[in-house]
């Protein structure tokens, strides 16, 4: 145990990499502490992210599925009606279930919850509004936020041009919303509202969908949002939003600029991104400074150029997702005690809660051309596999991209209902170096999903069964 400090390790921020860590750390036998400011633990993924949008994108696929055709594909009628307040109630409600499960989980663990806003006084020294801690190590998780967009004022409490917490909060469904971006936020979003009967317009910057994914991977979902009656102006950009009562007029531009011209729509989303949160914690106090992007640069076993603070999760540099601070905040908690905490950033899964869900895993087909390296690729459609067939759900494929000489598997991408799930065998698979073959000679459960990725990984050498 530390002497002289209060705290053996203090994390600050309660998101996933935070409370993570902190649990972690006080099982370790660390007399931990960790501060929040928000009323509830579990930072923005469980209070205004991953948790009550994945709540609404459910519940808005089961209206979806009612209200457009599935359920009469099967034979049954319906008639659904929309009661907006009980679908947000049921979020709410699940939220509130989650985020006062990690309190229990604090109070179980004795992990002491300081709450207020923290900044550094020195290197061991936190003020926490009006009290003052100290600790041995202290580890920043403080996450991001929405990046705002010049021109376009978010005001989520007038609930007309929100960003992805307002978007979650509604009170009514838009007419027709239009989303700034179409990453994965948006994208998410947009399919919500569109499914419970906006018109929803999507403006992204850059020519195709979702930066960062397989370029099939985006060519496929542009095209199956545009058969769900999503629009898309691609390779354009806002550059002003005025409101008007309810109406919001958006000008926008080619993303070259010129061809100006305006929009008309009920409600705007914007989500271009988002930036880590440093503002505040007195980082120059501590030592620290921030780089281009605003991040805490770390070593690999996430220690900051001050060797007793650390850094995890949207603050650090890397992809900004809720598993991957959850990962980093288990392995920082295990370094500090004095173990080896690892985590592998090549094998860090990245899905998109739409419908069909996107999923991928390692590297593109377009990363491995920028490096030179030598690939052989498999796919597989869901049209050919029986359990999608059978579900009359077929939207979607698996591709699989393998190692051309040792055939060790690089990358896996999915487009599928379940896609979200069937990426973790892929995970498993790279994590233990496996090759396309060993997938390929591994029985899977049949009629299944994950057939899929057994048959591309058996396309990666001109072999697929069903196909």
């Amino acid at each position: 145990m530390a002497e002289n400090y209060d705290y053996d390790v203090l994390i600050i921020g309660a998101g996933p990499g935070g409370y993570v860590a902190a649990i972690r750390a006080a099982q370790l036998g660390l007399k931990t502490a960790c501060v929040e400011s928000r009323a509830t633990l579990g930072g923005t993924c469980l209070n205004v992210g991953c948790i009550p949008s994945k709540a609404l994108l459910h519940g808005s696929e089961l209206f979806d599925e009612a209200q457009n055709g599935h359920f009469a594909t099967w034979g049954i009628t319906a008639t659904p009606m929309l009661d907006l307040a009980k679908m947000m109630a049921e979020k709410t409600k699940a939220v509130g279930e989650l985020t006062g499960g990690i309190e229990f989980l604090f109070k179980k663990n004795k992990v002491t919850w300081l709450k207020g806003h923290a900044a550094f006084e020195d290197a061991h020294t936190v003020k926490v509004g009006d009290d003052t801690v100290t600790a041995k190590d202290i580890v920043i998780a403080t996450g991001s936020s929405v990046t705002p967009l010049p021109g376009v004022t978010v005001d989520n409490a007038g609930k007309r041009i929100v960003d992805s917490t307002g978007a979650l909060d509604l009170d009514e469904v838009p007419e027709h919303l239009v989303v700034i971006g179409g990453g994965v936020i948006g994208l998410e979003l947009g399919s919500v509202w569109r499914r419970l009967g906006a018109k929803v317009t999507v403006v992204e910057f850059l020519d195709q969908l979702l930066p960062g994914l397989d370029g099939d991977v985006r060519k496929e979902a542009g095209k199956i949002f545009k058969k769900q009656g999503m629009n898309m102006m691609l390779g354009h950009k806002v550059t002003g939003a005025k409101v008007d009562g309810k109406k919001v007029t958006l000008t926008i531009e080619k993303a070259a600029g010129g061809d100006e011209q305006t929009l008309d729509a009920s409600h705007v989303l914007v989500a271009i991104g988002r930036r880590p949160n440093t503002e505040g914690l007195a980082l120059d106090k501590a030592g620290l400074s921030v780089n281009a992007r605003g991040q805490v640069e770390i070593e690999h076993d996430f220690r900051t150029a001050v060797p007793n603070i650390w850094g995890i999760g949207d603050v650090v540099p890397g992809p900004m997702l809720a598993h991957k601070a959850e990962d980093e905040g288990i392995a920082v908690a295990e370094n500090i005690a004095g173990q080896t905490g690892i985590v592998n950033h090549d094998v860090i899964p990245n899905v998109v809660y739409t419908a069909p869900e996107i999923a991928g895993v390692g590297i593109t087909e377009e990363q491995a051309k920028e490096r030179g390296l030598a690939v052989k690729i498999g796919k597989f459609p869901m049209m050919a596999n029986s359990r999608a067939k059978a579900n009359r759900d077929t939207d979607g494929f698996v591709k699989v991209i393998a190692d051309a000489e040792t055939d060790r598997v690089l990358g896996v991408w999915i487009i599928a209902s379940l896609a979200g799930t069937m990426i973790a065998e892929a995970c498993v698979a790279m994590e233990f170096g496996a090759t396309s073959e060993d997938i390929a000679y591994t029985c899977h459960a049949h009629p299944t999903h994950a057939e899929a990725l057994k048959e591309a990984a058996m396309a990666v050498t001109g072999k697929p069964i069903h196909m």
